[in-house]
């Protein structure tokens, strides 16, 4: 055959083979969005922050010590603050956790050499030199521009500890503690914005009864006290109890029941919730890296199941507080998925894949649209533990797409919720049903709206199109977060794998259209 007939062939063969491929269509979906309606604030401390002394969470990712080659300010990594800086980290919970209920405070004040090594029997029976305490956890806050929300140790502890600890940190009168806090280096009372009291006290916090952590609870909310005088009105620091970490409501009833008919002894301004997504079960046997589809879509079905539980929860406190007087914490949650191989598992240490930025955004907006009683999370956790945003090795460090999804949503904070009518449409596979899309909409103090939409199918755009009354709307742009697979992942050899890229949308005629990426978190600012 002549090389001319050969081409002709090969044509078409590749018409062929190119007609018989199956095509990937987009799927239609349509909102309709009134930014003249309003709902319930999207409180900013809905996006906190956990760090516990677990692993390599504090020591090598926040503290390095003042004499480290890593360049820090006063021990604490610069790369890292300035990093949770662009995240407007609202608060951050500290130490636990577990770890809380078997801290003593006073071996984390005063000189470092001075100080006791002890063990983390809660993580692994490691040294913790707590060269890592008190004074340089209100450094941390302070660098980062965010809140405190300590917890207090009500497991092992006692209220008259929890309570001198707090007068350590908020005293403003020459007290003996307040002094000693000055000999320290810190002359000025710090704010404590958030006291936890206690921590699972169901479990690792003391194994508990909840009639009995009641009664403990009543204790530590009347006696420990913030004395910083800018936190005596407006500005005063609130109280978290314990609250449940399984679906069963005897845990809130209980303590609401209880604060139904509180007197001016005691009082609480929260009530905390645990709930992680852990889609194969205890132990945790779901990879963090190498998984597909299936994985995929089991993990993003378990992390759905969020808001079933907190409208269980939600439905004992309205019973007890119809005016929703108690928030309700969610300050732990995430993917809690299997530790790495060769890495120790009292660490926790998994990587963070373009799934957890779908299931963080998924259980933000859910979080969101229960805004007028949950007030409140702390992902678990902020550095190189289960759904950390930022990993460090020695020098290097390298933002996951859990930390982009949060730079994402910074303009949420504070918003006020706009409900949004829309099918999320059905995506079924592997025997799982899921949501299509999902998204969320609210309005800034500028008056400027934003929209966010998270297309979970793994292999289909979205073509969306939204009709926006109660403003114009002149253009918009904004940004996506998806990448090539579903366990894409940033690494300290290729840290940009998975980060946010613009994405066009059009306005015409008071409508938006757009199509957003299979496997993407997609957020837009509509511009009037």
């Amino acid at each position: 055959m002549k090389i001319g007939g050969i081409r002709f062939v090969l044509r078409i063969c590749l018409v062929l083979l190119v007609s018989s491929a199956p095509l990937v269509t987009a799927q239609n979906t349509h909102l309709s969005i009134d930014a003249s309606k309003a709902g319930a604030k999207i409180d900013r401390n809905l996006f906190g922050q956990f760090a516990e002394n677990l692993g390599h969470g504090l020591y090598e990712g926040i503290w390095v010590g003042p004499d480290s080659s890593i360049p820090n300010t006063r021990g604490i990594r610069k790369d890292v603050v300035t990093a949770l800086r662009e995240l407007k980290v609202p608060n951050v919970r500290w130490p636990g956790g577990c770890f809380g209920d078997e801290y003593h405070w006073r071996k984390g004040v005063g000189p470092a050499a001075q100080r006791p090594a002890t063990l983390n029997s809660a993580w692994g029976g490691v040294v913790d030199t707590n060269s890592f305490g008190t004074d340089e956890f209100m450094d941390f806050i302070q660098q980062i521009g965010s809140q405190a929300y300590v917890s207090v140790n009500v497991g092992s502890g006692t209220p008259q500890e929890a309570a001198e600890w707090l007068e350590y940190m908020t005293a403003a009168q020459p007290t003996a503690l307040a002094k000693e806090r000055t000999a320290n280096g810190h002359p000025e009372a710090y704010k404590v914005g958030f006291l936890g009291i206690g921590n699972e006290s169901w479990g690792c916090g003391g194994n508990m009864a909840p009639d009995y952590y009641l009664s403990q609870l009543k204790i530590y909310s009347h006696f420990v006290r913030n004395d910083n005088p800018a936190q005596q009105s407006a500005n005063q620091m609130l109280k978290i109890a314990v609250g449940p970490g399984v679906p069963e409501t005897e845990w809130t009833e209980t303590v609401m029941k209880a604060w139904e008919h509180h007197d001016w002894s005691w009082n609480i301004d929260g009530l905390s919730l645990h709930w992680y997504t852990v889609a194969s079960g205890w132990p945790p046997s779901m990879p963090s890296t190498g998984f597909g589809i299936e994985d995929y879509g089991k993990t993003l079905k378990s992390t759905l199941f969020m808001d079933e539980f907190l409208r269980k929860q939600e439905a004992v406190m309205d019973k007890y507080d119809p005016q929703k007087k108690v928030a309700l914490v969610v300050d732990e949650w995430g993917a809690w998925l299997a530790p790495l191989p060769v890495t120790n598992p009292s660490f926790l240490i998994q990587q963070n894949s373009l799934r957890d930025a779908i299931l963080a955004s998924l259980n933000l907006n859910i979080f969101a649209r229960h805004a007028d009683r949950v007030r409140m999370a702390n992902i678990a956790q902020m550095i190189n533990v289960l759904q950390s945003m930022i990993l460090t090795d020695k020098e290097k460090m390298v933002l996951t797409p859990t930390y982009y999804v949060y730079k994402m949503y910074v303009p949420f904070q504070d918003a006020t919720f706009i409900p949004i009518d829309f099918d999320p449409g059905s995506l079924h596979r592997d025997g799982i049903t899921l949501p299509r899309v999902d998204a969320l909409a609210a309005k800034d103090a500028s008056g400027r709206v934003w929209l966010e939409i998270t297309n979970l199918d793994p292999e289909k755009p979205a073509d969306i199109d939204a009709d926006v009354s109660g403003m114009m709307v002149k253009s918009a742009k904004g940004e996506t977060l998806t990448a090539a697979a579903v366990d894409s992942v940033n690494t300290f050899a290729a840290p940009n794998s998975v980060v946010p890229k613009a994405v066009s949308a059009s306005v015409k005629g008071g409508k938006l259209s757009l199509t957003v990426a299979p496997k993407s978190v997609t957020v837009i600012s509509l511009e009037p």
